[in-house]
């Protein structure tokens, strides 16, 4: 016997962002089972990813013009190659925005699970991205080895490194933020993605520093340290990444799952649990045992009572199957 519902989350955002974005009713308001509830808040935290997205952008393109502008005035060729990489980078939100489009729309007869996994495809864009900065931060830096070249205006070069670090920082802390909140593995890596990209920054400033006190190779060997710190990134964007891709969950969900689940009155045991991503919202599957005297009606009864402990318990969790199996059978 199996209860499905779909589209339950119990995760009311009291973000910054909501507060803004959102009436107040919302937060404050009780919370409800109803299906329409379930849907609403499922295309919140797809809004609320879209948000961060889009203003991360405006910050990062904001961020690259000012650099550009500098670059005009002091001939730096690292803060070029920094302008240009921000400009690059904040494109990187472009693929994840059409993804987050995508997650919202409903399953059918081809996607039968929904376009939830256009996310994870976003993330494997993302970290592509921080494969090509640390490869470009290191050719820029061997080749001012090689080639030094002489910067001027580096004041203005400083400010403009500060400025790249800043802006690049406030968008890592806001895509980690919102992604951890939502549940978006490729929100969390464009964020430390965006974190590189204020390392490369920091590098163009070192370097700067190093000039005015006349050495010329210390821009070119922190840009070599700041490729080793951008490959440290890049592990932890492939590691969050590729679970996602491998169906891997936290083992601490399966347990409040199973919890969840032994917890009403009627469960033997479980015999089986599983718990996937799709997107940032998470399905889970169970084979619970009951009472093999028990009628259709009445184990049918018990799936939907765990069904709901599992969606109340079980944050991010928007859908559940429940089969029930006589206990002792081992089929």
């Amino acid at each position: 016997m199996t209860a499905d519902r779909h589209d339950h989350d119990h995760d009311h955002g009291s973000s910054i962002w909501s507060a803004v974005f959102h009436a107040l009713s919302e937060l404050v308001g009780a919370h409800s089972h109803d299906s329409a509830d379930q849907v609403d808040e499922t295309l919140e935290a797809n809004a609320e990813g879209r948000r961060a997205l889009l203003v991360s952008l405006a910050i990062l393109a904001a961020t690259a013009v000012v650099e550009a502008v500098v670059v005009g005035l002091s001939g730096s060729v690292a803060l070029l190659g920094d302008t240009l990489h921000n400009f690059a980078d904040a494109l990187t939100a472009v693929p994840l925005l059409i993804a987050f489009r995508l997650a919202g729309r409903p399953a059918n007869k081809r996607y039968t699970y929904g376009y939830g996994r256009a996310e994870d495809l976003g993330g494997l864009f993302v970290v592509t991205m921080i494969t090509l900065s640390s490869a470009l931060a290191a050719f820029e830096a061997i080749s001012r080895l090689i080639h030094p070249r002489s910067v001027s205006d580096l004041w203005f070069v400083v400010g403009a490194a500060l400025v790249g670090f800043v802006g690049n920082e406030v968008v890592a802390r806001l895509r980690i933020k919102v992604g951890r909140r939502i549940g978006s593995a490729a929100l969390v890596a464009d964020g430390l993605h965006a974190r590189t990209d204020g390392f490369t920054s920091l590098a163009v400033l070192v370097g700067a520093a190093g000039v005015a006190l006349g050495w010329r190779p210390a821009d070119p060997i922190t840009g070599l340290v700041i490729t080793v710190a951008i490959l440290g990134v890049l592990r932890s964007a492939v590691r969050q990444v590729g679970a996602r891709l491998m169906d891997a969950v936290d083992p601490v969900l399966v347990e409040q799952a199973t919890a969840a689940v032994t917890t009403v009155a009627g469960v033997v045991g479980v015999r089986e649990l599983r718990i996937r991503w799709i997107g940032h919202t998470l399905r889970a599957e169970v084979d619970a045992t009951v009472d093999p005297s028990l009628s259709v009606s009445e184990a049918h009864d018990i799936a939907h009572h765990a069904e709901t402990h599992l969606l109340d318990q079980v944050r991010r969790l928007t859908a559940a199957t429940i089969h029930t199996s006589p206990a002792g059978s081992h089929q």
